[in-house]
């Protein structure tokens, strides 16, 4: 652990504490300002929607600008669609709120490169730790996230103004510590290898389509779910305060893991580590059938978070396998648009479904992408696949 890696991991817990703020207010306003209750996720479907869109933009400014660069670039439309989205709240209007989440999906798009970036602050062999103890500092967020929601809830006397304000703060903060964050320069290309290898083919090798497979899917569960709780508890009668407290826990199971989560796949192997995943992700899911008691939410939504982080760890140290330093910013954009391509699809499912169908339905549904990721991890054990060279 270093100082580059110490400050990024504040970065990233300053990137979940804008999601975890998102998570927990976007669907309340939404439903308040939407014309129809199933619309009301909409604003969290912008969110994932435009970091989908983001994705080849993203790629390209990494390219060009750098991890720095890009970064810094990323945050300044976090700041700008925070007050985009103030400004929503503030003159009640469903469409500018929509429009500026899908506005800070590009930021979205960027901070879910940190976890990437965290492996290049390090040497090889300790990149699994690296990119786990980065992950481990969106805990930053699970405390601040939830806190920020509730203590500015009412700053403006319009519910929740108040937290997008506070949002601006955040990516200010966030500016100042990447600009100390010195990452190391873009990997000298030769000429016959500057284009690396078609992405038809990167895609082909089934280390990397389970890798985008179990990352996509494992973090739409995770949206399904996180994203309805608000509504589910809402009309279970719980007050917003209870909500705050289980997406805390909820995003501190997401988080806390990655302390060892690196030591747990140097050790067992990154395949098993997943697969404890997907246990993790079905227990998730009995507890949530089981009743709608408050720790029956909150035990949920704890086992759902590090099921997350299993998966997501798991499968961005697993895709380290799949592409060179010359294909990174391809092939990580490629991971990231299934990411946002599905949490879109999730996010917009969450809202008409919990809405329409109810809670107990949803957490059944959620079962079959879990059951295909499992299956997509056992047949990849039983492949023989020679590594790859990605010094």
């Amino acid at each position: 652990m270093n100082r580059h890696l110490v400050l990024l991991s504040i970065a990233q817990g300053l990137f979940f504490t804008n999601n975890v703020t998102f998570i927990a207010i976007n669907g309340l306003v939404g439903l308040s300002l939407a014309p129809e209750s199933w619309m009301a996720t909409l604003p969290v479907m912008g969110y994932v929607v435009g970091g989908a869109l983001s994705t080849g933009l993203v790629a390209k400014s990494q390219q060009r600008f750098g991890r720095k660069g890009s970064f810094q670039l990323g945050l300044l439309v976090a700041l700008l669609s925070a007050a985009l989205g103030a400004f929503a709240v503030l003159t009640q209007s469903f469409g500018l709120l929509v429009m500026a989440t899908l506005v800070a999906g590009y930021y979205s798009a960027n901070g879910q490169l940190y976890r990437f970036a965290a492996a290049e602050l390090c040497k090889p062999d300790y990149r699994e730790k690296a990119v786990s103890l980065v992950m481990a500092g969106g805990l930053i967020g699970a405390v601040i996230g939830p806190n920020l929601a509730i203590q500015t809830k009412s700053l403006f006397g319009i519910p929740f103004a108040g937290a997008y304000v506070a949002l601006m703060g955040v990516a200010a903060v966030s500016m100042a510590v990447m600009s100390k964050i010195d990452f190391p320069p873009a990997p000298v290309v030769k000429a016959d290898e500057a284009g690396g290898r078609p992405m038809s083919e990167i895609m082909r090798q089934p280390v990397f389509f389970i890798a985008a497979l179990a990352a996509a899917l494992g973090y739409g569960v995770m949206n399904l779910l996180m994203a309805a709780t608000p509504l589910a508890m809402q009309v279970c009668g719980f007050p917003f305060e209870d909500t705050a407290w289980v997406l805390q826990w909820h995003v501190i199971g997401m988080f806390a893991p990655g302390f060892v989560t690196g030591h747990l796949i140097k050790r067992f192997g990154v395949l098993t580590i997943m697969g404890v995943g997907v246990l993790l992700n079905i227990g998730c899911i009995a507890m949530a059938l089981s009743g709608v008691d408050l720790h029956q939410f909150l035990f949920a939504l704890f086992m759902l978070g590090v099921g997350w982080n299993f998966l997501f760890t798991g499968s961005t140290t697993l895709s380290m396998q799949a592409y060179t330093p010359q294909e990174k910013n391809r092939a990580q954009a490629a991971i990231n648009f299934c990411v946002f391509a599905t949490m879109a699809v999730t996010s917009f499912a969450s809202g008409a479904l919990v809405t329409t169908q109810g809670w107990t339905w949803l957490n059944w549904g959620s079962l079959v992408p879990v059951l295909i990721t499992g299956a997509g991890l056992i047949w990849l054990a039983r492949q023989k696949t020679q590594p790859l060279d990605t010094r």
